[in-house]
C-alpha cells in the first residue's frame, strides 16, 4: 500500500524515518569527515581506504532515501539490515586498532560492536512493518 495525502500514517513510518535519518548523517559523515572512515577499512579489501569510504557513504545515502520513500521502504529496509552487517569487519577492525588506545575509549568501541544487532533487528522491523 501506498501512502497519499488521503491516508494515514502506518505504523511503522516514525521508525522508518528515524532509521533513515540515522543512515544518512551517518553517509554524509562519510564525506564531511571522512579519516575516521578510512582508518577502519580492512587492509583486505582491494583499493584505497578513501574509496570504500566514499562508497559506503554513498550507499548509506541510497538506503537512507529508499528507507525514506513508502514505496521502496521494504527493499531499502532489508538493504539497511545488510549494509548493518557488512560494516561489522570494519567495527571489529576498529576496535582491534584501538587495543592500546585508554581503557574507557577501547570499551566505548567494544561496546558498539554488539549495538550491530539491534540495528539489523530494526532494519527488519521497519522492513517487516513497510508491508503492513
Amino acid at each position: 500500500m501506498t501512502q497519499t495525502a488521503d491516508t494515514p500514517p502506518r505504523r511503522g513510518d516514525a521508525a522508518a524515518l528515524r532509521l533513515s535519518a540515522g543512515l544518512a548523517a551517518m553517509g554524509a559523515l562519510h564525506f564531511a569527515v571522512p579519516r575516521p572512515f578510512d582508518a577502519i577499512i580492512p587492509e583486505s579489501l582491494p583499493g584505497t581506504p578513501r574509496a570504500w569510504t566514499h562508497l559506503s557513504g554513498i550507499a548509506e545515502i541510497a538506503v537512507a532515501a529508499a528507507v525514506a520513500n513508502p514505496s521502496t521502504r521494504r527493499l531499502g529496509a532489508l538493504a539497511a539490515a545488510g549494509l548493518f552487517a557488512a560494516v561489522f569487519p570494519a567495527n571489529i577492525k576498529m576496535a582491534r586498532d584501538w587495543k592500546d588506545k585508554p581503557k574507557p575509549l577501547r570499551l566505548a568501541v567494544q561496546a558498539r560492536l554488539p549495538l550491530q544487532v539491534p540495528l539489523v533487528v530494526w532494519a527488519l522491523w521497519v522492513a517487516r512493518k513497510a508491508d503492513a
